[in-house]
């Protein structure tokens, strides 16, 4: 059995592809806590770029969560797939800025074409696959290029993912496929069955100043 570790949660599938839709004027909505510069330089100068990369994943997927779940449990999960449509990409814009990163969530099998893994990203998914197949223990891959720390993390199904990634119709309700035809056309995240690499977290942020 592998050793699951970090980020793969509960809830970190049914955000991976959400787009960005209308704003809305919800006042529930749980927006990241801002730090100021002088945080943010100290955490940075403590930290290794894989400490790094690896928390503002997991912050991210903290603010994410949170929301989604409250979604989930006040109005179901087709109403979770509305709110991964309206508002993941606005929250995740805001964590980028607030740890000055560029933080993206890409698949091989795109919910929203924005999601889509380039050709570098491509492969890193492909070597997690293995990863994943060979029962191994799952450890970020991090690439510095020009000042630059490139951060890549698998994310993992597991049942929960399956309610809006299973099979339509089987572990996706009919009432979702109705949810994600209507705001998801080009839909191709839909098929997975549990611990399969379902995309990555890809990171990029500048290096610390003793990363060498």
């Amino acid at each position: 059995m592998m050793k699951q570790v970090g980020l793969p949660l509960l809830v970190l599938l049914l955000v991976l592809s959400c787009k960005q839709g209308p704003k809305t004027s919800e006042t529930n909505i749980l927006q990241p806590e801002a730090k100021s510069p002088t945080e943010m330089e100290v955490g940075a100068t403590t930290q290794t770029p894989k400490e790094m990369g690896m928390k503002f994943a997991q912050e991210t997927q903290k603010v994410l969560g949170k929301n989604l779940m409250g979604t989930i449990q006040n109005k179901g999960v087709e109403e979770a797939v509305v709110f991964c449509n309206e508002r993941a990409y606005p929250l995740t814009d805001s964590m980028s800025m607030n740890f000055n990163a560029r933080i993206k969530r890409v698949s091989d099998k795109p919910r929203n074409p924005d999601n889509a893994a380039n050709a570098s990203e491509l492969a890193y998914i492909e070597t997690f696959k293995k990863d994943v197949a060979a029962g191994v223990t799952l450890e970020p891959i991090l690439k510095e290029v020009n000042g630059k720390v490139h951060f890549y993390y698998p994310i993992v199904t597991n049942s929960m993912c399956l309610n809006c990634h299973g099979i339509p119709g089987k572990s996706i309700q009919a009432d979702v496929v109705q949810h994600l035809s209507r705001l998801y056309p080009d839909d191709k995240a839909t098929g997975y069955d549990v611990n399969e690499v379902r995309g990555i977290w890809s990171i990029v942020f500048d290096a610390p100043n003793d990363s060498n």
